[in-house]
């Protein structure tokens, strides 16, 4: 792992570079690296790793938060690099981050369903292991981007879709979620790609699925964003809050899809800082911010 004057330098080397990056697939990050790969699951010939981030000093004794970041692209592509950057960062205020694999239609010919299947596999796999990877088992952030953002909501919220033979009296239910512009709509009236899940849409729409217990949510949205709409973003939010649910709603002017990205510099660390400080909040983080 970095040290943090080395992640210092290297976000101000990226900084000085105006990157473009293709808005629905996941940004491919040089330079950081994960402390450890371990598989969580294992479907027929395909092995799925967790990218882990650990903070300095760890210790498998300690008592961490831990993030469990799903990565965008559509159900169809992407990589789990894309949030390596927020991996990186999280460590260095004391949690242990994670970048999950889950399959995808580009390389396993899988459905949305899968993708779902995988996000809970992820969740539960982490609190399993829990005193291997050093982690508080009820201080599970889930996050992620566009589709990795509803894998990650809907972890959270869907009762369906759960992997054969899984020991589902482990829950998959993370204590916070972190959504970077998610596709939490799926629903006939405005929902993001309605027509791919119309057979099974009440059951693995996020924004259908808000209950009482769904986990506090911080949720980042461009206001040009193309695919998601502000106003399935504040509905989101107003019925998060009729369940008696703190949802935090940040509206960023004028930005389009994927504008949270790590190359996307000065979004990246607006909605850096923001997820700190809605972290904090909850008590996850130790230290002091490292991004100003």
């Amino acid at each position: 792992m970095f040290s943090l004057p080395m992640f210092s330098l290297l976000l101000l080397s990226v900084l000085s570079v105006s990157v473009s990056i293709p808005a629905a697939f996941a940004l491919e990050t040089k330079g950081f690296s994960p402390d450890k790969q371990p598989v969580y699951k294992t479907v027929g010939d395909t092995e799925l790793k967790l990218h882990v981030f650990e903070p300095a000093d760890h210790k498998a004794t300690d008592s961490r938060a831990v993030a469990v970041f799903f990565f965008g692209g559509g159900w169809v592509g992407g990589s789990p690099s894309q949030f390596y950057p927020h991996c990186e960062y999280l460590a260095s205020r004391g949690i242990v981050a994670i970048a999950a694999e889950y399959r995808i239609k580009s390389k396993h010919n899988t459905t949305p369903k899968e993708c779902v299947k995988d996000g809970k596999s992820a969740i539960r796999w982490v609190r399993q292991h829990a005193s291997e990877l050093g982690i508080d088992p009820n201080k599970v952030i889930a996050g992620g981007g566009s589709a990795g953002g509803h894998v990650a909501a809907a972890t959270a919220t869907t009762d369906a879709f759960n992997e054969n033979g899984e020991d589902t009296s482990v829950s998959c239910v993370p204590n916070a979620l972190v959504l970077f512009n998610p596709v939490f709509d799926n629903g006939p009236v405005g929902g993001w790609s309605h027509s791919k899940v119309k057979d099974y849409w009440q059951d693995i729409s996020p924004a259908h699925n808000i209950s009482g217990t769904t986990p506090p949510t911080i949720v980042f949205l461009g206001t040009k964003d193309n695919l998601i709409p502000v106003a399935t973003a504040e509905r989101f939010k107003k019925n998060m809050e009729a369940n008696g649910r703190r949802c935090e709603l940040h509206l960023y002017e004028d930005q389009g899809h994927g504008f949270f990205n790590f190359g996307k510099s000065e979004y990246y660390q607006a909605t850096v800082k923001a997820m700190d400080q809605f972290l904090a909040s909850l008590g996850y983080l130790q230290g002091e911010p490292t991004l100003k």
